[in-house]
């Protein structure tokens, strides 16, 4: 099986070597396209209006000056053009991806990329906070990372879907079990602006979440995380909503 790993806390980001641990239990053709700096909160942006630039590190090791969308067509489309990966791990995310995380997330946009082009992705990402504060459990996720990307690759996939692996922020032997969920939501998250003046005394902002611990039902990714388990969510680029959609043809829409 050949493997492109990405991210997009930068290539020189420590989720990436927990990445490539889990990878090489998995195969030994792996390759790396990752963002030279880091990138969180992209979302599936493209870099249109300047060049990309590419730094080799190694003959399977290449640094994108863009995002991580970027970072895929690069890998699909010039990098592996003449023998695509059969898989694309993107991660492991320093913080879970759950909620309307997903919707912000570099990660998963890389993920997003793999699917529109036809190639498995599987999003990875390890949860902090609770007990633990910011320390990192990179241990949880190397542990039982490679078992969850062979069983996950080894099934077959509706077109159009992609997965999202969170692993709780607890020690590898305090792992409660896994849980197949739903993307959950957030009780309460404000957008905090902290206005500055730099030294000419022209503002400058800096964006930034207020979050207060929710609490979820039993089933979505939010409350696997937060109850020590790991959340694995298919997750699928038709944003259509079947409900509003068959309601709307119900009335008469005026145009």
């Amino acid at each position: 099986m050949r493997i492109l790993l990405t991210n997009d806390d930068g290539i020189d980001a420590p989720g990436l070597k927990s990445l490539r641990a889990i990878a090489e239990q998995v195969t030994d053709d792996i390759w790396t396209v990752a963002p030279q700096v880091n990138h969180s909160g992209a979302g599936h942006s493209l870099t249109l209006r300047e060049p990309l630039r590419m730094n080799e590190r190694d003959d399977r090791t290449f640094a994108v000056r863009g995002t991580p969308t970027d970072c895929v067509i690069m890998a699909v489309r010039h990098v592996m053009k003449d023998n695509p990966p059969d898989l694309i791990l993107s991660g492991v995310n320093q913080g879970q991806n759950i909620a309307e995380d997903v919707t912000y997330s570099g990660t998963i946009a890389a993920c997003f990329e793999g699917t529109l082009v036809g190639i498995k992705s599987i999003a990875l990402s390890q949860a902090f906070g609770g007990d633990y504060g910011r320390q990192m459990m990179w241990p949880t996720a190397e542990r039982y990372g490679p078992d969850i990307v062979r069983t996950l690759a080894g099934q077959d996939w509706p077109t159009g879907r992609l997965m999202n692996v969170n692993f709780p922020p607890v020690k590898p032997d305090e792992v409660r079990g896994l849980q197949v969920t739903t993307q959950g939501r957030r009780d309460q998250k404000l957008m905090e602006i902290d206005e500055r003046q730099d030294t000419w005394g022209s503002p400058y902002y800096w964006l930034g979440f207020q979050r207060r611990k929710s609490a979820p039902p039993e089933g979505t990714d939010l409350w696997a995380i937060y109850n020590g388990y790991i959340s694995v969510t298919p997750l699928s680029m038709n944003m259509t909503d079947a409900e509003q959609q068959s309601a709307l043809r119900t009335i008469d829409l005026e145009w």
